[in-house]
């Protein structure tokens, strides 16, 4: 199963950027893949301790080949595999959802928005770390004002290993891992 885990690709909060970690063991612990958008912050963090952990994790770069994507100073560590997409940012987000059984939200700015929407419109599980700030907190009230439902479900933890461990028992049972 694949568990996409999107928020802010820039700045450096430690205690986010420790959250993103904690996600990122528990989604390897599960045995599941971590899937990303191949950006650094809050995605990476999360990716590279899967990684450091043993597990297997899947980016989506905008760019079309390593050379592009390392030149334009975006990581390449801490990702099992890469996707060199070409479709640059938002086509990247759209192909990575698709991808993913579920999502992750950890603060995040205007990409961690469109990843969601895309995610929300497509019916998947999602976790969002409640308190996390931007984007994730605003959730609630985009959801209201969208005036949509849809078959996924949003679920809210403050404690990131217990939201992977509520995001995986919301996937039907066929789909789980170890988690």
């Amino acid at each position: 199963m694949r568990i996409a885990v999107y928020g802010s690709a820039v700045g450096k909060d430690e205690r986010l950027a420790s959250a993103a970690r904690e996600i990122g063991k528990a989604i390897a612990a599960s045995g599941n893949v971590l899937v990303n958008g191949a950006c650094g912050g809050l995605p990476h963090e999360a990716a590279a301790a899967a990684s450091q952990s043993g597990g297997k994790t899947l980016g989506f770069s905008p760019w079309a080949s390593r050379e592009e994507h390392v030149g334009g100073g975006w990581p390449a560590d801490g990702l099992t595999s890469i996707i060199f997409t070409g479709a640059g940012k938002k086509g990247r987000n759209v192909l990575s959802v698709q991808a993913s059984d579920a999502a992750i939200i950890i603060d995040g700015r205007i990409g961690t928005l469109n990843e969601f929407t895309i995610a929300y419109d497509e019916g998947k599980v999602i976790g969002v770390l409640k308190g996390s700030g931007g984007i994730a907190d605003l959730i609630p009230e985009i959801i209201r004002a969208s005036g949509k439902a849809t078959a996924g479900k949003v679920i809210y933890d403050e404690d990131a290993a217990g939201l992977v461990k509520k995001v995986l028992a919301s996937l039907p049972s066929g789909m789980r891992q170890k988690g």
